[in-house]
């Protein structure tokens, strides 16, 4: 009997596991693996390739939600597999685990994250500073408007979490996605970004914050509890600001 099979058996119980096998083409593979106790999602795709398929394709680095490279759609929701503990999701000792959705997919469960950056880069999402290495650094008042605006989505790490739980991302091709507007969002508010105009009027343009329809997926779903709804929304009212005061 393998290690798997004696500590199935030890501790009485198994999780039946569906897993995407391809890329744009394929189809579900079934395998059986051992139920522990604490396990969590990315634990569970482990096990299947160490012992079932050694040839399957994932992504994980830190294993302790800091990297977000783990991300894979469970069960119909996006989540980090490495946070999303087996007990939470598992629906009669079932998971059905595939990539992240609107992203391509490159084979099994990992997918490309070419098109999620090029849109964050389309966003204006690259930071353009005048400081010189022999300058003093810029004194932000971290209480100001501004500051506390840039704070509450500066933590995003573009895990793509939130570009797959949106369902405008999935049809509308243009849209640059809640991850890379609210990226837009923390730099039009940073008043050492010396680019916020010209940020502000990417996320203006085609397929920018006009685009959201406010379902709040994104903010449902951003595993360290970002809200994206709430940058774009203010994007929305820079936007109407500008084009009032004839600003653009």
């Amino acid at each position: 009997m393998s290690d798997a099979a004696s500590d199935a058996a030890n501790k009485g119980g198994e999780l039946t596991v569906r897993v995407w096998r391809g890329a744009e083409v394929g189809a579900f593979a079934t395998y059986l693996v051992p139920a522990r106790a604490n396990q969590t999602v990315l634990d569970v795709v482990t096990e299947i390739q160490r012992y079932h398929a050694p040839d399957l394709a994932y992504r994980f680095a830190c294993r302790v939600g800091v990297c977000g490279s783990c991300a894979m759609t469970v069960n119909g929701v996006p989540r980090w597999t490495c946070r999303t503990h087996v007990s939470r999701v598992a629906k009669a000792g079932a998971l059905t685990v595939e990539p992240l959705r609107n992203l391509p997919r490159i084979r099994d469960l990992a997918c490309d994250m070419a098109p999620f950056f090029d849109k964050w880069k389309a966003a204006g999402g690259r930071f353009e500073g005048g400081a010189t290495r022999a300058d003093l650094p810029a004194a932000v008042d971290p209480a100001s408007p501004k500051r506390r605006a840039a704070d509450a989505g500066i933590e995003c790490i573009n895990c793509a979490v939130c570009h797959a739980a949106c369902d405008v991302v999935a049809w509308d091709a243009e849209y640059l996605g809640p991850a890379a507007l609210l990226r837009a969002w923390t730099l039009v508010n940073d008043e050492r970004h010396l680019a916020r105009r010209a940020t502000l009027d990417r996320a203006m343009g085609p397929g920018g914050c006009a685009s959201c329809h406010t379902q709040g997926s994104c903010m449902a779903h951003c595993p360290v509890g970002l809200s994206p709804t709430e940058g774009i929304a203010g994007l929305k009212r820079m936007s109407l600001a500008a084009m009032f005061l004839g600003d653009r």
